[in-house]
């Protein structure tokens, strides 16, 4: 308990806890008098309890289906915000179509595609306590179906076709209606039998919830909520019933009684259910208080007759009901006082003739006194209509005269005595305006007068304020306020208005106004203005150590007045020629006192400024040397900064030319250690802005100073600033590094602090090195790249983003100073759990028959856990591209190929293709195939094996066509994972492969192939990922020994050709070239065909086969070898050719083939398109 006071003080920052303190009090004020009570008080803890643990399933939805995602929140105290984000924490945005209900669940009236996400999070924040829990993360997927059924609407929320609600008087009612439907249906309400109220009424979420303020018993009643869309309509009837704690309608009062009277308690409350009134005295139910005979309760009253000065009581009246209780305390006091006078004696008042007075008479007694007024101290008692007698003792003269002016004498009477006091009261005479302002109509330019003229009472004394159009007067000089009147000088159009003069004292106030019209003058000669004339005849006089008077002959004003001169001074010792702002002074004055400078050789020049411009400026004054003299002032910016471990660098902002005063600036350069009981160091220095202090300790903090000196002495003592020697590496690495694993790709890290003497600087912050060392399905090692977060200050926990799904991983921690990094905390090994995986890497369907087709794919890339299973659906298609029935097949995770027999012949199908691990789905790949016609290849279009080569900036994107020739493809692309619309690109003629430019390094894109006139077909989608440009190891084959000789033969040979041709086209024989050709072929001379830029081979006239084309490399980066051997592939390393940004193959021969080395399970890819060989030129 606080002394002096009532208040109880609970404190629990000292230990104890708040459940012990739980419940109900009481206060209870007592005295000689009675004892009063307070109302109850209910103290509770707040709580913020855990969400309880559980398996949360994803939610599988088919588009156009409505879904409600449950909270459930821990209950708490008070109860908790509840809200919906992402784990990126941001909100999820809420629409019509999705919202929050009042419980806290989201509902989706109906799902769409876009709403298919894993990060469904509900958070519930206590308020009280600080904290935010947070649920689980809830997977939504959603699948299409096509056509989607639009549905008529359906309640969500609230269930059936009717409900009741029950509210308190005077708080807010919320009603709900949610529903589902496709398209999203609109909720409208009413109320039978009546209107909405007026402005107590709002719509909230959408309209789906109904918000009326300070609710009454007139808002019980039924309310309406109708769902609509085009389809239909659903409806829901509340029964709203209002209830109601119970109100005051007449509380009780306190009540003074003088012994013998008599008097009533009047408690009267009302509520629904009508309120039970029960009555306390001096806090103790009155049907077991002492027995009081003058007292007797009649229900809501109590009343008492001929009561003694021993009834005096506090009473309690209690009106509850089952939602609430009202409690208030009346003093029952019986007293025998004598009458008193409240009112201090002589008072005077004073009013204006024919307005009101009121003339007070303050009492106190019991029994009630009676009062009387008397007019003088021996005049008759005052009666009449001409006065008005109050209860509380005032008199009131409804229309006082000059003659009510006097005393006046005001009696109280009881039966326990008489009391009189005496007030005064003068009458004054009215304000008035005997003359006011007139109309007025003024020539521009000219001088106007307003006449206000008063007569007030000589005991008052009056102000008189002028206004414009009700407003102060402007601000101005030609406006002059006289005793009786305003004057305005040189009027203007903006002078045009109405004035006002006001005429206050302290009991009245008058006022006159008159209007003022402002006229054309008579036109006159045009005026022309421009800047002045430059001042002339600068002298100085007055020569002294620090000072010297300036003086000069202001130039022509050019029809504007001069309103200030500018003077500047030039220091003809340290920077001639330049000029500097030294003061201003206004344009009526031709003299300055300037303040100087010691050891400046000044020169003056003076500039006219007015409302045109500034004046050329004046022919320079003589110059005047100052003589030489300490310095003012030290260096200012003092800084004391280690670069090494042991020296202090000290640096200062050197004193300008003139600040020094005199010839021989140098510095006092001064510093001790800080906190050591060291004398001051000096050294003086020339005139130079730093001076390094070697030999230091590291990191200490030192007193530092630095003086200014010339030639005749030193400045005054230098203020002292600390700085720090060197800072050194850090000593000890941070201990007990823990790590909390949040979710698959979220981890927390804690630290425990490093001693601050042993970081050897200024703290920093913490480094985090973290790396993958493997991962946990794959188990094969990979080339660790090391991720660094930097957390700034003295933080000792951080969160790890963008971690990789079932992963092993390891980490240490750093401090970090303004030196550098120290030593690293032991590694700390973690685990990511599982996620859910990539796509398969590719899916391929090949071997078409009438009724079956086959399927092969490779696993994810990235499995981010164990595989559990595929996930195989697929549906046909027909002429019309719409979708047949989904069938689905779960497939074991080790298998890769599959036969789908019983199918359709000559159907189109549609297949979709995912894996699974513990923790769900991953995205889906999917394809398109067609079952043949009659074992007869189909006549159907079908681009297949689109092939990506992937570069820094761009990619070659190639395909297989079959179909009718002619065809015109386009190549459609975008970002992977994006919601954005696909770009297109259309490719020139009939090419099979296309460069897409202008890609952003280090980017997952997607990618298909479309053929323009037949019906939209497109190909598959296939994925791949721009890198960092990689340069190759570029070879200049001319400088390569084989090629010299090579090409040193053929010249030999072909000159021996020559010869032989020339010899036998003497002797008029042939010679078979074709046979020499074939028999000297050499496949390194192969010519290129300049069309699609692959290798093709000589022919004759009989062989009529299409030129080879080189290998291909599919999606999945797997070598297919093609109907024929005579590959590029069986050249060396030919599949890790690539494509130039104008589409053509590079590659390099090579004399033998080479397997490139397995890694981990992955022995199955191709290398790298950045590790390809040499190009060919």
């Amino acid at each position: 308990m606080k002394p002096n006071s009532g208040t109880l003080v609970i404190n629990i920052m000292n230990g104890g806890k708040a459940e012990a303190y739980e419940g109900v009090y009481q206060c209870t004020a007592r005295n000689e008098r009675g004892a009063a009570i307070s109302n109850n008080i209910v103290i509770r803890p707040s709580r913020s309890p855990l969400w309880t643990k559980e398996k949360l399933e994803p939610n599988q939805v088919r588009e156009g289906d409505s879904l409600v995602l449950h909270c459930r929140p821990p209950v708490g105290l008070p109860p908790p915000i509840i809200f919906w984000m992402d784990n990126a924490f941001q909100r999820l945005p809420q629409s019509e179509r999705v919202s929050q209900g009042l419980n806290g669940d989201l509902y989706f009236s109906n799902v769409q595609p876009e709403d298919t996400r894993e990060d469904y999070i509900c958070y519930a924040r206590f308020n009280h306590t600080q904290t935010i829990q947070q649920k689980q993360p809830i997977s939504v997927k959603v699948f299409s179906t096509k056509p989607v059924t639009e549905r008529q609407p359906i309640l969500l929320t609230p269930t059936g076709s009717t409900s009741t609600k029950v509210e308190l008087r005077g708080n807010v009612l919320l009603l709900e209606c949610i529903a589902a439907g496709l398209p999203t249906p609109v909720i409208r309400w009413f109320k039978e039998g009546g209107e909405l109220p007026a402005n107590r009424t709002f719509f909230e979420n959408f309209k789906k919830t109904l918000k009326i303020i300070d609710v009454s018993e007139a808002d019980s009643g039924n309310y309406k909520c109708i769902a609509r869309n085009i389809l239909g309509s659903a409806q829901h009837v509340i029964s709203v019933t209002v209830k109601a704690a119970p109100y005051w309608i007449t509380a009780p009062r306190n009540l003074v009684l003088s012994p013998g009277e008599d008097g009533t308690l009047i408690c009267r409350a009302n509520g629904n259910p009508k309120p039970n009134i029960s009555w306390l005295a001096n806090g103790v139910p009155i049907a077991i208080a002492p027995e009081d005979p003058s007292r007797k309760v009649d229900g809501d009253t109590i009343i008492f007759s001929r009561v003694q000065e021993r009834s005096s009581a506090v009473y309690q009246c209690n009106a509850s009901n089952e939602y609430g209780y009202l409690l208030a305390n009346a003093f029952v006091n019986v007293l025998a006082e004598p009458p008193r006078i409240l009112t201090p004696a002589n008072k005077l008042y004073e009013v204006i003739a024919d307005s009101p007075a009121l003339l007070d008479c303050a009492y106190f007694g019991s029994p009630k006194p009676e009062i009387e007024w008397f007019k003088g101290v021996k005049g008759s008692i005052l009666r009449g209509n001409e006065y008005v007698f109050h209860d509380n003792g005032t008199l009131e003269i409804p229309v006082a005269q000059k003659d009510s002016t006097g005393t006046y004498t005001c009696v109280a009477r009881n039966e326990l005595g008489k009391i009189q006091n005496e007030v005064q009261l003068e009458v004054k005479d009215p304000t008035m305006i005997i003359k006011q302002p007139e109309y007025k109509v003024i020539q521009r330019y000219g001088h106007v007068s307003f006449e206000c003229i008063i007569k007030h009472d000589s005991t008052l004394l009056p102000t008189v304020i002028w206004l414009k159009d009700n407003d102060e007067l402007p601000d101005d000089e030609r406006f002059l306020v006289g005793k009786d009147n305003l004057t305005i000088m040189n009027v203007t159009d903006k002078d045009d208005g109405t004035y006002t003069c006001i005429v206050n004292t302290t009991l009245d106030s008058v006022s006159a106004s008159a209007v003022l019209t402002v006229v054309a003058a008579p036109p006159t000669p045009a005026i022309i203005y421009a800047r002045p004339n430059p001042p002339f005849d600068l002298e100085l006089t007055g020569q002294l150590e620090r000072s010297v008077e300036l003086s000069w002959i202001p130039g022509d004003e050019n029809n504007s007045p001069i309103t200030n001169f500018v003077i500047e001074y030039e220091d003809g010792l340290h920077e001639p020629g330049v000029w500097h702002y030294q003061t201003e002074v206004p344009g009526t004055q031709t003299t300055v006192q300037l303040k100087l400078s010691p050891y400046v050789n000044y020169s003056f020049r003076v500039i006219a400024v007015n409302e045109i411009g500034r004046s050329q400026p004046s022919e320079p004054s003589e110059q005047y040397l100052t003589k030489s003299a300490n310095p003012d002032e030290n260096p200012s910016n003092v800084q004391g900064v280690g670069s090494e471990p042991d020296n202090l660098v000290i640096t200062w902002e050197s004193l300008k030319g003139f600040q020094s005063n005199g010839p021989g600036l140098q510095y006092k350069v001064s510093w001790r250690q800080k906190d050591v009981d060291d004398e001051w160091t000096s050294v003086i220095v020339a005139n130079v802005s730093k001076y390094i202090v070697s030999g230091t300790p590291t990191f200490v903090p030192y007193e530092i100073k630095v003086q200014a000196l010339n030639d005749l002495g030193y400045a005054p003592e230098p203020s002292e600033v600390i700085g720090h020697s060197g800072e050194d590496l850090p000593m000890v690495a941070p201990g007990n590094v823990q790590v909390h694993v949040i979710n698959s790709t979220l981890a927390k890290v804690h630290w425990d602090p490093v001693p601050l003497k042993t970081v050897r600087g200024h703290l920093q912050g913490y480094k985090v090195y973290y790396w993958k060392v493997q991962s946990l399905s794959r188990r094969n090692r990979r080339h660790v790249e090391k991720k660094i977060l930097t957390f700034r200050g003295n933080k000792t926990f951080g969160m790890l983003p963008g971690l990789e799904p079932y992963s092993s991983y390891k980490l240490n921690v750093r401090v970090v100073n303004g030196k550098g990094e120290g030593p690293a905390s032991p590694d700390k090994v973690f685990k990511t759990p599982e996620g859910v995986p990539s796509s398969p890497s590719f899916l391929k369907i090949i071997n078409p028959t009438l009724d079956s087709l086959t399927l092969e794919w490779g696993s994810p890339t990235h499995p981010n856990g164990v595989l559990t299973s595929y996930i195989l659906k697929f549906q046909p298609i027909n002429n019309t591209h719409e979708l047949g029935p989904l069938v689905e097949i779960r497939i074991p995770a080790n298998e890769s190929s599959l036969i789908l027999k019983n199918l359709n012949y000559s159907t189109r199908y549609k297949f979709y293709f995912n894996a699974q691990t513990s923790v769900g789905s991953g995205s889906q790949i999917t394809e398109e195939a067609i079952t043949i016609m009659d074992e007869v290849q189909p006549l159907y279009p079908r681009i297949r094996n689109v092939t990506t080569a992937a570069a820094e900036t761009y990619a070659n994107i190639s395909w297989e066509y079959e179909g009718p020739d002619h065809a015109n493809f386009y190549v459609e692309y975008g970002v992977a994972g994006s919601k954005e619309d696909w770009k297109k690109e259309i490719v020139n003629g009939s090419r099979s492969f296309f460069v897409l430019k202008g890609l952003t390094p280090g980017t997952a894109y997607k990618v298909r192939v479309g053929a323009e006139g037949l019906s939209g077909f497109r190909s598959s989608e296939d994925v791949f990922e721009t890198g960092p440009a990689m340069a190759s190891r570029q070879v200049d084959i001319a400088t390569q020994g084989w090629f010299i000789g090579l090409m040193c033969a053929v010249a030999l040979l072909i000159l021996i050709l020559l010869i032989v041709c020339f010899i036998r086209r003497n002797k008029g024989g042939k010679y078979p070239v074709k046979e020499k050709e074939d028999a000297h072929a050499d496949p390194e001379i192969q010519p290129m065909k300049e069309d699609d830029g692959t290798f093709g081979e000589y022919s004759d006239a009989e062989d009529h086969k299409p030129l080879k084309k080189g290998s291909r490399t599919p999606s999945d980066r797997t070598v297919k070898k093609e109907d024929s051997d005579d590959s590029l592939v069986d050249y060396g390393e030919g599949v890790n050719g690539q494509f130039n940004e104008d589409g053509s193959f590079i590659g390099q021969y090579s004399g033998k083939k080479e397997k490139e080395p397995a890694e981990g399970n992955e022995s199955s890819e191709a290398p790298s398109p950045v590790n390809a060989m040499n190009s060919f030129v």
